[in-house]
């Protein structure tokens, strides 16, 4: 009976030594726990805000395709002769009819707020002065071109390019017939 009472005791604290070992790694987990804090106790997660992220992104993008449709897109055509001239042109001053701008030194481009850098055209009073037009020409550019009507002198739905000088019009420009879109009537209030 001693032999089977030194069996289930040394049994009984094998099984201390077990117990003892799950208490002490628990109690030690339990003192790293108390060593960290949550600062956001008394905060609450609002769920939807992923939705209302994503929503924001698609409205973003709509926003973008709608400015694109806007900035791009066509609000009339118009068929008419395309022709350059320069500002040495026999019957022209240098000057703008639209801003006054001195245009003698070669100048035939303007930086527009909206479109950037864009070509000078000139048009009959058809297009008011800083509607913007676009066409393909590609005697001039394998690229659409896009300008703003800031002179006069023309009839009907023709246009006129401004170019560096008359040369270069007769050159490189010429008289042909286009389609034209316009992007923009007048300038913008």
């Amino acid at each position: 009976m001693l032999s089977k009472c030194k069996f289930y005791l040394s049994h009984i604290a094998k099984i201390g030594i077990i117990i003892t070992c799950i208490f002490a790694l628990s109690a030690s987990s339990s003192k790293i726990e108390a060593h960290t804090t949550n600062k956001n106790i008394n905060k609450s997660v609002d769920l939807s805000t992923m939705a209302i992220y994503i929503n924001k992104e698609e409205e973003q993008k709509a926003n973008e395709e709608a400015l694109q449709t806007y900035l791009w897109g066509s609000l009339d055509s118009y068929t008419g002769d395309l022709t350059g001239y320069g500002a040495n042109c026999a019957l022209c001053t240098g000057f703008l009819a639209c801003t006054g701008a001195d245009v003698r030194d070669g100048t035939d481009t303007y930086i527009d707020k909206t479109y950037g850098e864009v070509r000078i055209v000139a048009s009959s009073k058809n297009l008011p002065c800083g509607s913007i037009i676009r066409f393909e020409s590609k005697r001039i550019s394998e690229d659409p071109i896009i300008a703003i009507v800031l002179d006069r002198g023309v009839l009907g739905n023709d246009i006129d390019l401004l170019t560096p000088s008359e040369e270069y019009a007769y050159n490189y420009v010429g008289r042909s017939s286009i389609t034209y879109d316009i992007l923009r009537f007048g300038w913008e209030k």
